[in-house]
């Protein structure tokens, strides 16, 4: 068996995630193909995550790509994350992944409104709703959902979904209405009605980002595919870097893995997986600092972390797994950073990376600055020390 050492993967990450500067580049499609996807739970983790692999980009490009040319789309898909992909890679989340998890979401949301009892047949009703909202939508072309509440005013339904606790209050069915129908690949949220920041998106119909709506493929042939491109992306990584990434149950892992012609490799005592063609070693890239986003799909597409976190964790991390802003060097993490309210970007080095590290980091702290420019963006998911250097 062959054996991957940490400074292998780690040039690996530096090369195929862009992140040394001779990789880098201010096309935000390729960046997302990059890294299969880009998490986008949090609307500036996108942004951010492009700033961090290009030279010259501004925020003006990823909105474009999002909403002009349009080769980039959002969707819910593995562990119910909300990510943006590249659209020619929707159809393989669409069968792999989000078809089963439409079918979870109207599960519970009509278990919801049975429960509440406001209808007879709570699953027939969920259903025509459905279909009522997204006949408005194709008749406006774009919409919110307010507006589409007060074309179809069912989706107006009041809904406690957890009657008698001190946390539920009574909702709307219209965000779970399009919720479910976003997951079904029949509509698509669009520009935000605000800055980069925001995540209070107008819905468009499917079409509008690939006419025809999102081309069909055998579930299992999905699967495989999406497993490939992660493996090109990530591996040499354990299998359980695979499953948690996937969100996947391990039968259905090594179902999607059957197909492919996959190695085994050591990685330091525990056995990794890659793609049989990717054994040669990655070329050493130049040292490279990096600052990247909270949730940014780098430090994201591992489990296991140790061979580039360190013992970091409890600074970086919060207590669901969400990872903060991250200070990387030479392909580890090295500190953090986050955003004042005046807009200064702050560093902290939680280990003494040297004179070259705190050089590189503060001129990517000036990139990022200038990145935002007037924005101001507090992270969803606050990490310690995001926290202590924001107080």
């Amino acid at each position: 068996m062959r054996s991957m050492t940490i400074a292998e993967r780690r040039a690996r990450l530096a090369r195929r995630h862009r992140l040394a500067p001779a990789d880098r580049t201010d096309d935000p499609a390729a960046i997302a193909r990059s890294l299969v996807v880009l998490h986008a739970t949090d609307p500036a983790t996108v942004f951010l995550s492009v700033a961090a692999r290009s030279a010259r980009a501004v925020p003006a490009d990823v909105e474009r790509a999002l909403y002009d040319d349009r080769s980039l789309l959002r969707m819910l898909a593995m562990r119910r994350t909300m990510f943006v992909a590249p659209v020619e890679l929707v159809p393989i989340l669409q069968a792999s992944t989000a078809e089963a998890l439409a079918d979870k979401q109207r599960r519970t949301y009509t278990r919801f409104v049975e429960k509440a009892g406001v209808v007879e047949d709570a699953d027939a009703f969920f259903r025509d709703v459905a279909e009522s909202a997204h006949r408005a939508l194709l008749a406006r072309g774009e919409a919110t959902g307010a507006q589409l509440g007060a074309d179809e005013p069912r989706l107006r339904t009041q809904i406690d979904p957890a009657p008698g606790k001190s946390y539920s209050k009574p909702t709307s069915i219209t965000t779970w209405v399009l919720v479910t129908l976003g997951c079904e690949g029949r509509i698509v949220r669009g520009r935000p009605n605000g800055t980069w920041i925001s995540s209070q998106y107008r819905w468009s119909p499917v079409e509008a980002w690939l006419p025809g709506g999102i081309p069909s493929v055998p579930a299992d042939e999905a699967a495989a595919a999406l497993v490939e491109r992660w493996l090109r992306a990530f591996g040499p990584a354990p299998l359980s870097d695979l499953r948690w990434w996937t969100g996947w149950s391990a039968t259905a892992v090594r179902k999607a893995l059957a197909p492919l012609d996959v190695a085994e490799v050591d990685l330091g005592g525990t056995t990794g997986l890659v793609l049989a063609d990717d054994l040669e070693p990655a070329a050493p890239a130049e040292p490279w600092a990096a600052l990247l986003p909270a949730l940014d799909p780098t430090p994201m597409g591992w489990q296991e972390r140790g061979w580039f976190l360190g013992g970091h964790g409890p600074s970086l991390f919060d207590r669901n797994g969400n990872i903060g802003p991250s200070l990387w060097w030479d392909g580890r993490i090295v500190g953090g950073w986050a955003q004042r309210a005046d807009g200064e970007i702050v560093l902290r080095f939680l280990e003494d990376a040297g004179a070259d590290a705190r050089a590189a980091a503060e001129r990517e702290a000036e990139r990022m600055a200038a990145w935002y420019g007037g924005i101001r963006a507090v992270p969803r998911f606050r990490t310690p020390l995001e926290r202590e250097l924001t107080a």
